[in-house]
């Protein structure tokens, strides 16, 4: 079954948009990868929120960012799917979801700031490494563009 997918504005979501994307980047960012970090970063009161369900059930979200916010670029960060759904292709959907989504919006370059071990998934969508790799809340991560 494919997802439903829904683009929104912080001040769109719903209490329960919002719980579930929080609770789903907690789940996966500071309990499994073990990384506690300050979710609550004051950026999603400036990103649109991509949220992918499947029968009411939030799987996927990230945020985008227009040109200028997050970095020069637009932007896609927050990028995560459930462990309920690894291997039905849900982080692929997500990725190109977020791009179609960005490209409608602000045509040109995306940047992102992703953790290195998902280099070579970031570069299937076109991504390639910018700058050297940095640690970022403990976890090696690399500057990467779609041009």
């Amino acid at each position: 079954m494919e997802l439903s997918w829904r683009c929104l504005s912080f001040d769109q979501l719903t209490p329960h948009d919002l719980y579930a994307a929080l609770d789903l980047r907690i789940r996966v960012f500071v309990v499994e990868q073990n990384c506690p970090y300050r979710e609550t970063d004051g950026m999603d009161l400036s990103a649109l929120h991509l949220l992918g369900a499947r029968e009411g059930e939030l799987l996927a979200t990230a945020r985008l960012f227009a040109p200028g916010v997050a970095f020069p670029e637009a932007s896609i960060g927050r990028v995560v799917s459930s462990p309920d759904a690894r291997g039905e292709g849900v982080g692929q959907a997500l990725m190109a979801e977020a791009i179609q989504e960005i490209q409608a919006r602000w045509p040109g370059p995306i940047q992102i700031g992703a953790q290195r071990y998902l280099e070579r998934f970031y570069g299937s969508f076109g991504f390639a490494p910018i700058g050297e790799p940095y640690l970022e809340d403990g976890i090696p991560h690399i500057h990467m563009l779609r041009a």
